[in-house]
């Protein structure tokens, strides 16, 4: 008989059936939305609270008086108290000891009141968060920049973006403009600064910056004794001029003025950067042809002069974006943009 009952229970019998645990208790009588996953907050199997009761216990916690705090919640006592107790059930500990005149935190309340309103600020935050990505006041975004672009506009557009878009994530990357065609299309940076021609299909672009030319003279050069100087002042003279790979812009750019104006300089050096350009020019090797804005870079011994163009403005800066990016916060910065971009600059493509 005993082998036989001791089968009865390696079988799982009647007489092996688990007694039911104290949360099992207490949770079957708990109405069953309380239990849905879609409803509340879960944990495994186990039921787990709402934000509605962390919002009770919190308010009945903080006033240590049921009337008090549903008059705060703007409810009335008997549900506040009922979202009370729940919660206690699901927990399975007394939060609140009651009497008839007093009511006061336990050990666990105390610790779980802690906790109870971290989760109610992470909620809120959260909620906020996505509100004001969705309206386009936050998100993060990427932009990509030359380095000209980098003396003068993009300052000056980051600092307007902390003013206005404070919960924007700007992360910035300097790249040549080739650099940002291929960062635009493999979604490593959501807008760029970049010089033109931007011809493809798949990007809008804005004109947001038109700068005249400089030029940058070292000390004793006798062209300075002029205000301003024309293109011809450059003829057979010696000239840092920008590499055909590196800077092909504004390569370009200087080389079309020079043929159209029948111009022909002493190249003594090619080089890349505008910054390196005004180091050569400060070292006595020539003079260099800038756009405005890199007349922010101070060295010593070198003096700018304005240059007679056609056009008065040949240096372009374009903002470039995809189409199909639906960003609300690029939205917003692109707008941004077109603010800080002057009306008579301002071509949008």
């Amino acid at each position: 008989m005993v082998a036989a009952a001791g089968a009865r229970l390696i079988r799982g019998g009647p007489s092996a059936k688990a007694r039911p645990t104290a949360l099992a208790t207490a949770t079957a009588s708990l109405p069953k939305r309380l239990t849905s996953p879609v409803h509340g907050i879960t944990s495994g199997r186990y039921p787990m609270f709402e934000l509605s009761q962390l919002r009770c216990f919190v308010a009945t916690a903080e006033e240590l008086h049921f009337g008090r705090a549903a008059q705060r919640l703007n409810m009335t006592q008997p549900p506040l108290s009922r979202q009370v107790q729940l919660l206690e059930r699901i927990l399975g500990v007394t939060l609140l000891d009651r009497t008839s005149r007093s009511v006061r935190l336990t050990p666990a309340g105390r610790a779980f009141l802690l906790e109870a309103r971290r989760i109610l600020r992470l909620a809120e935050s959260a909620a906020l968060a996505t509100r004001r990505i969705a309206v386009g006041d936050a998100g993060q975004i990427a932009i990509g920049f030359t380095a000209a672009s980098g003396y003068n506009f993009l300052p000056s557009l980051v600092i307007l973006s902390r003013a206005r878009l404070p919960n924007a994530d700007l992360t910035l990357r300097e790249m040549v403009t080739r650099e940002q065609v291929e960062a635009l299309l493999t979604g490593r940076i959501d807008i760029g600064l970049v010089r033109p021609p931007m011809e493809r299909a798949e990007f809008a672009t804005a004109r947001v910056l038109t700068e005249p030319l400089v030029a940058a003279l070292p000390t004793g050069d006798p062209r300075l004794a002029k205000a301003s100087l024309a293109l011809a002042d450059f003829d057979d003279a010696p000239l840092i001029m920008y590499s055909a790979e590196g800077a092909g812009y504004f390569h370009n750019m200087l080389t079309t003025l020079f043929d159209a104006n029948g111009v022909t300089p002493h190249y003594v050096q090619h080089v890349t950067q505008i910054h390196s350009m005004l180091a050569l020019v400060h070292a006595g090797l020539g003079a260099a042809l800038v756009p405005e804005a890199a007349m922010s870079l101070h060295f010593d011994d070198v003096q700018y002069r304005p240059v007679e163009t056609t056009p008065d403005r040949p240096v372009e800066l374009y903002m470039a974006w995809r189409k199909d990016n639906d960003s609300p916060i690029l939205q917003s910065f692109i707008d941004l943009c077109m603010a800080e971009a002057s009306p008579v600059e301002t071509l949008v493509d």
